[in-house]
């Protein structure tokens, strides 16, 4: 293990990192509109705030990841980007959504607070460096999803590429393991691994701090046209995770799950999301 500094990573107001309260990402898997986005938006800023937790919004403008080529991806980059400064003024929160492509970058870093590197595309050398670049200029940062094909220990490629490209506001999410096996596994001693990552080859300071991505990690991959899930499991992952010292969580919440353009099988609603922040707060404090 590395003797370096802690290292943090700064979204907007929020420092995420050691020592610091748990930081919540949170809001609808797509942003099918601007209403939508508000109206979660404040529901989970709402819980937050009552808990005195940070919140960060998130949402994504295309879903370019689907199951099937019939599957609703998104309002797109222009219109999404709009409305996410819409929320950030409304709201008062930073926002965060996802790349897919290197030259989305600059408008992505100029619009939002942090830029979230899909878990597939972890490994992509040109994007993880554009987002590192765009990130570095704009003061933002840079949260790197890690791959459901990766060891917790690889992350360190993902983090070297992004550091030597110029930006060290770094964060990783953890979204489950065994991708093929139509269950994503958590394995909380890789969780554990990777919030200590040895970065001392490439880095003066320690591992960037570990985001758990609740919902996501209850998928059921390969269920046909529309990927699975156990959302009833959600509160029993962010149970656990918070209890091992993750910095932060992410929770896709959605009023209505079941007419979610996208992951409407892993979504949590309203009362769902609030049981779900308050039981890991009550874990945190203890």
């Amino acid at each position: 293990m590395s003797n370096t500094s802690p290292r943090y990573c700064t979204v907007g107001p929020i420092k995420i990192g050691e020592n610091q309260p748990l930081a919540i990402i949170a809001g609808p898997c797509t942003l099918e509109s601007l209403e939508l986005g508000l109206e979660v938006g404040r529901h989970c800023k709402s819980v937050c705030d009552s808990l005195g937790l940070p919140f960060i919004f998130k949402a994504s403008f295309d879903k370019a990841n689907r199951s099937s080529i019939g599957s609703k991806r998104g309002i797109g980059m222009e219109q999404g980007l709009e409305h996410f400064q819409a929320i950030k003024e409304a709201l008062g929160v930073p926002t965060t959504t996802d790349i897919h492509e290197p030259d989305q970058a600059e408008a992505i870093a100029e619009a939002v607070d942090l830029i979230q590197i899909p878990a597939f595309l972890c490994r992509q050398t040109d994007l993880v460096v554009a987002s590192a670049k765009a990130a570095q200029a704009r003061g933002k940062g840079v949260n790197i999803k890690k791959g459901q094909f990766l060891s917790p220990r690889e992350m360190a490629g993902p983090i070297r590429k992004a550091t030597e490209a110029g930006c060290a506001n770094l964060m990783l999410t953890e979204r489950g393991t065994f991708f093929g096996y139509h269950r994503l596994v958590n394995d909380f001693i890789g969780i554990a691994d990777m919030m200590e990552l040895d970065c001392s080859a490439f880095s003066d300071v320690g591992s960037p701090p570990v985001c758990f991505d609740v919902t996501h990690s209850t998928q059921l991959p390969g269920s046909g046209e529309q990927t699975g899930g156990r959302p009833d499991r959600a509160l029993q992952l962010a149970k656990a995770a918070a209890a091992i010292g993750v910095h932060a969580l992410f929770v896709e919440c959605h009023p209505n799950p079941k007419e979610a353009w996208s992951d409407g099988a892993t979504q949590v609603g309203f009362d769902l999301f609030e049981q779900i922040i308050t039981s890991a707060a009550k874990i945190r404090k203890a």
